[in-house]
């Protein structure tokens, strides 16, 4: 059978692998219209320089440049002459440290070398310039157009027909669903259309009514006159300067990134054959070409022999985009996509409509990732603006806007009065730490890195949560209202939900074929209405695309507001209306003349309550809770202090410590995956806790973790256990060393930290004190 009927937009590189992705597993009915001529499309593909380095902080994206890297080298369109970052100022050095533990995180073979062996593989640097470099060996070249062609000649030997100069006008559909699409000069009907447009993306996605949150950006592309290079150099990378430089033969190629980010209008470009080839602007390159000629001194004596403004595509937070819109069924996009990434893009995506499911985990670059303020056109152009000049470490004079007080919860006000640090997690502001609440005694010493976004009064509203009692915000949590027969719940999760009214369940969200989407907690405040408290977006995605008839799924996270109340002292509170502890689970009733509802649940192992209200009566709970905790010390803490105490607590985060492709049992969470859920081919590996010794350092995410020299896993997240009296960390370990007391070593930057496998909970806030209490 040859499948579904699959029209692709966009005959790129990234269309045409998927094309070859697709019928490579037997999907053979496959029409790839291009808007340009064959191949050379005119767009991002059509002036690549084609570099495709692997390492990165994120795993997927790593994993995704691995396979581009490998499919092209058997194509023959890919040459390995490896990658060498440099550093000129000591910042940078340490920067290019932590990257070679991300290679050594995700597998990826690299080296941090002297000045000396930089210029040995190098010869052109003025290696006086430079204090070090990252070589990758496996790091190259594609040929974007030729990896284009030889994808597409093997879909078209399998089936798959590929038509130029078809441009696509409208996307038809009935009742939601996509049926095709119509060009001017004919009618394509299909199952599922997929875009893969590049920064064209948000026109297509107009034509079929759904947001494509991704802004098209002009960066600047040079090519010199000879300056004694050879091909077998590898790539050049001067991120201090925003800078990457590639040779043609004995010509040095320059892509810049230093210049004033350059947004462009679609309504703009040129409608000659090269769209996506702007003007280029030499007065903007000035810095660009000394910085160049600082570390390369032989650029003096050449002259440019091209040069223009390149468009690509960029996205609010730097990823991709890839997935089925909600808004159109059958729709999917593979958008904002670089050379870099295309064959690994595209091998995801056809896993993913073939078997139902990616072959890894795609949750960072899920298009569905974005709550709806984040999809209107200013913030995808501010975010995107800042994206891109993060992701270049870059720095202008005029610093481009960041999206601040977006998305406010109703406490911002008192928040505010009480020194609140904010920082921002999907547009909310969240409280980090409050500044008037005072700093600990003692300031226990941090290096710099490890003390950028945090402060020792964490460690003060940490232990106030333990001795006392602590009020935090959740209302950045997403809270979605379900109505209807519990038969929907039970189908799309894991744990046995359908429990008594007043009970709540943790359970784990599943997809269709029984992979693991996410973690939820369910409380059930009536037979047939519950609320469910979700990781975000995507499960609100999952539960509204998968909703039957007679259920309603609605997402109420805007229009309430959460607070957590935990802590030893929090059970006085029950004499003015919070439910005792012999009382149901979930509560619904009044806090003075506050509707509220209360769930006893804690992420942080002390006794309390989850208080929900609606948003209008927010200012009024909070001061209502913290002037009825003014007599036992409550204190106000933020989002430091609460990390601190769920991973002393043992508790897990979805989408930093564990992902759809991991065993919830190895991940060390107790909720089973129902029975007939899809079987996994999972290494044997576990998710432990490390302590670590106190050297003031604390890992970031992602570092590796060495065992009798070796890298044998990665930190997902860390944090300095103020109640268990030191740094402590989870990690991806093989089972065989996950046994606590086991010593391994942590990557960081340019050391190691000893570390030891500890047994879990690290601290047991109940257990501890009834030890206290009978000795």
């Amino acid at each position: 059978m040859p499948g579904p009927k699959v029209v692709v937009i966009g005959a790129g590189i990234v269309g045409c692998a998927l094309a070859d992705e697709l019928t490579g597993r037997g999907w053979t009915d496959v029409t790839v219209l291009e808007q340009g001529p064959l191949f050379t499309t005119g767009g991002s593909s059509s002036h690549s320089a084609g570099l495709v380095v692997q390492t990165s902080p994120s795993r997927t994206l790593s994993r995704l440049a691995r396979y581009t890297s490998e499919k092209y080298t058997e194509l023959g369109c890919f040459s390995a002459v490896g990658s060498l970052e440099v550093a000129t100022t000591p910042e940078r050095l340490a920067e290019l440290h932590r990257r070679f533990g991300y290679g050594q995180s995700w597998g990826i073979s690299s080296a941090v070398l002297d000045p000396a062996a930089c210029h040995a593989l190098f010869p052109l640097l003025d290696k006086g310039r430079i204090l070090g470099g990252l070589h990758t060996p496996a790091d190259g070249l594609a040929a974007p157009l030729r990896a284009a062609e030889a994808q597409a000649a093997r879909a078209a030997g399998r089936g798959a027909r590929f038509i130029g100069n078809e441009r696509v006008v409208e996307v038809l559909r009935q009742d939601g669903q996509v049926t095709g699409v119509r060009s001017a000069d004919a009618t394509h009907p299909a199952d599922i259309v997929v875009s893969c447009a590049g920064f064209w993306g948000p026109a297509i996605g107009d034509l079929a009514g759904v947001p494509i949150p991704l802004l098209p950006m002009a960066h600047q592309h040079v090519r010199t006159t000879g300056a004694g290079a050879a091909s077998s150099l590898p790539i050049l990378r001067h991120p201090d300067r925003g800078l990457d430089v590639r040779t043609y033969g004995d010509r040095l190629g320059i892509g810049s990134h230093l210049h004033e980010p350059i947004p462009v209008r679609l309504d703009d470009l040129p409608g000659d054959a090269h769209p996506a080839m702007l003007p280029f602007t030499a007065a903007t390159f000035k810095q660009s070409w000394a910085a160049a000629t600082e570390l390369i001194p032989g650029l003096a004596r050449t002259t440019l022999e091209e040069a223009f403004n390149g468009v690509l595509s960029v996205t609010a937070d730097g990823f991709p985009l890839l997935g089925e819109s909600r808004e159109l069924r059958g729709f999917w996009v593979a958008g904002a996509i670089t050379v870099t990434h295309s064959a690994g893009a595209a091998k995801a995506l056809a896993e993913w409509l073939v078997d139902g499911y990616p072959g890894i985990d795609l949750h960072e670059c899920d298009l569905n990732r974005f709550a709806s303020a984040q999809l209107a056109p200013d913030y995808v152009r501010r975010r995107a603006v800042r994206a891109y000049t993060e992701t270049h470490h870059i720095v202008h004079p005029h610093d481009p806007p960041s999206v601040r007080n977006l998305r406010l919860s109703p406490f911002h006000p008192r928040q505010a009065e009480m020194g609140a640090v904010f920082g921002v997690a999907a547009g909310w502001e969240q409280p980090l730490w409050y500044a008037t609440n005072p700093p600990p005694e003692e300031i226990r010493p941090r290096d710099d890195w490890s003390a950028r976004h945090t402060s020792p009064i964490a460690e003060t509203e940490a232990r106030s949560a333990r001795k006392r009692a602590a009020l935090f915000d959740l209302t950045g949590r997403t809270r979605i209202e379900v109505t209807g027969p519990i038969s929907f719940l039970s189908t799309v999760t894991s744990g046995d939900v359908d429990q008594p009214v007043g009970a709540v369940v943790h359970t784990l969200l599943l997809d269709p074929s029984g992979g693991i989407l996410g973690d939820l907690t369910v409380a059930r405040l009536a037979e047939d209405r519950f609320l469910v408290g979700a990781g975000g977006p995507l499960d609100l995605d999952q539960l509204v695309r998968r909703a039957p008839a007679g259920v309603t799924v609605r997402d109420v996270t805007g229009g309430t507001c959460a607070v957590g109340l935990w802590g030893p002292r929090a059970r006085e509170l029950t004499d003015i209306g919070l439910p005792a502890e012999g009382a149901p689970a979930v509560r619904e009733g009044f806090f003075g003349m506050i509707p509220v509802t209360v769930l006893r649940l804690s992420a942080v192992g002390e006794p309390g309550w989850e208080i929900h209200t609606e948003a209008q009566y927010g200012l009024r709970l909070w001061d209502a809770l913290v002037e009825a905790g003014r007599e036992f010390g409550l204190v106000v803490a933020g989002r430091l202090a609460y990390d601190s105490l769920r991973m002393e607590n043992g508790r897990r985060v979805w989408g930093v410590d564990m992902t759809g492709e991991d065993d919830p049992y190895q991940a060390g969470l107790e909720t089973a995956v129902r029975p007939g859920a899809r079987p996994a081919t999972l290494p044997d590996r576990r998710l432990a806790c490390l302590r670590l010794a106190d050297t003031g350092e604390i890992p970031q995410g992602n570092e590796p973790v060495y065992a009798g020299g070796f890298a044998v896993g990665h930190v997902t997240s860390a944090v300095y256990a103020w109640t268990a009296g030191g740094p402590i960390a989870f990690a991806w370990l093989p089972a065989a060393l996950s046994v606590p007391g086991t010593q391994v070593e942590i990557g960081y930057v340019d050391h190691r930290i000893l570390a030891a496998v500890a047994a879990e909970p690290i601290f047991e806030p109940e257990q501890e004190r009834l030890r206290n209490k009978r000795g």
